[in-house]
């Protein structure tokens, strides 16, 4: 029976929630290679490049305050006597006084690269800049860890589309909205009549089609059952973000396989008028972070948690014409856990005396993070993984 363009389109549309490759059915025989007892992560992409100055303010930097006449932060949260953080983010203040935040300032890599598409490859793909990778850093703990997996679940993105980040060689996360709607759209008819009578097709591509609709009915339903069977008590804000992080609290309370989950928000493409923007963001951050991880804490999981945040580049040290940033390169990452063994600003804060043509020189590499992360939090062959063989960090 020859397939109809419309159908094919159809079936297409919904394969693409999952993302996997034909390899799961076989990994679906096995049990379960990850216990869902482990420790989690929670991966915050800040897409768009923030301003990591206007982040963590260097308060007594006459420099900073004279290339940012209009636009430095005047009224920060004072960390200590050299450091402030964005009055926006008062509740990583409060994480920062209780011990439950670490700061990793000047983070890079060598020769950046300012492209928001590149320079978020690299971030993902845990790349070179001069190196080019098809599959991500997440993607490759997959490949590594999951192999005998019983549901291809372990790493979930919250998200229409799965990023680079969590496509490996032979495994790939799963990537949705929301999981009642994944569900719904699953569940209709025309999607499991079409993969009722088509297993198996002479076409390669119209079969891996079928085996990946199949996937994502079976693991839609997979997702949505666990979404629902811890319902959280914490009221979260009403915005993208808060709605994000409240699917993630209720899958975490649940007995569902997954152990690292994928969160963005954006844009920080703050060229203009960057003040407005960038509080408005920090803002709908603050709030989620806050009902997050006040759940976790009421349902004893704040321990093995560990949120971490990324942006693909910093901005340049002076601001520009339009009250704004432009593009630049090293930043901050912020690590929040109730099991940090290393707690507040891990590093010196920027060198703003010794720049590169107007940009930050970085001093720590971010793959030495993602190596430290993958070894330390999540107990999986960082080496194999990533290929880093430089050290590690101590602060988890």
């Amino acid at each position: 029976m020859l397939i109809k363009r419309r159908d094919f389109l159809k079936i297409s549309s919904l394969a693409s929630a999952s993302l996997l490759l034909p390899g799961f059915l076989k990994s679906m025989t096995f049990e379960g290679a990850l216990n869902p007892t482990q420790k989690k992560l929670i991966v915050l992409q800040f897409t768009g490049g923030n301003d990591g100055l206007n982040t963590i303010i260097p308060i007594k930097n006459d420099i900073y305050f004279r290339e940012r006449n209009k636009i430095a932060i005047q009224d920060s949260l004072k960390l200590n006597d050299e450091t402030g953080i964005n009055p926006a983010l008062s509740y990583f203040k409060n994480l920062y006084d209780s011990g439950e935040l670490s700061v990793m300032n000047n983070v890079g890599y060598p020769n950046p690269d300012k492209s928001h598409f590149r320079s978020m490859d690299i971030w993902q793909s845990a790349s070179r800049s001069d190196e080019y990778l098809d599959t991500g850093w997440i993607g490759r703990f997959l490949d590594e860890e999951c192999y005998r997996c019983q549901h291809p679940t372990q790493a979930l993105e919250v998200d229409d589309m799965l990023s680079l980040a969590l496509k490996g060689e032979n495994n790939k996360a799963f990537a949705f909205k929301d999981p009642k709607k994944l569900y719904q759209t699953s569940q209709e008819k025309y999607f499991k009549s079409i993969y009722d009578h088509h297993h198996s097709h002479d076409d390669e591509t119209v079969s891996y089609l079928y085996h990946t609709l199949g996937s994502t009915i079976n693991n839609a339903d997979y997702i949505f059952d666990k979404s629902k069977s811890v319902k959280t008590a914490e009221d979260y804000p009403n915005t993208k973000l808060g709605k994000d992080f409240k699917t993630v609290a209720s899958l975490i309370k649940s007995d569902i396989n997954t152990q690292v989950y994928y969160l963005s928000i954006g844009s920080f493409d703050t060229h203009v008028n960057q003040n407005e923007r960038q509080q408005k963001l920090f803002e709908e951050i603050n709030g989620a972070v806050e009902s997050f991880v006040a759940d976790m804490k009421k349902n004893g999981l704040f321990d093995d948690i560990l949120l971490m945040t990324f942006s693909e580049f910093g901005r340049r040290v002076a601001q520009n014409a339009s009250n704004g940033t432009d593009h630049g390169t090293a930043n901050q990452m912020f690590f929040i856990s109730g099991g940090l063994k290393k707690k507040g600003l891990l590093n010196d804060l920027p060198n703003l005396e010794k720049l590169n043509d107007g940009d930050l020189i970085y001093t720590e590499d971010f793959r030495k993070v993602y190596a430290t992360v993958l070894k330390k939090w999540l107990s999986a062959d960082s080496s194999k993984i990533l290929g880093w063989k430089n050290g590690m960090y101590d602060f988890i």
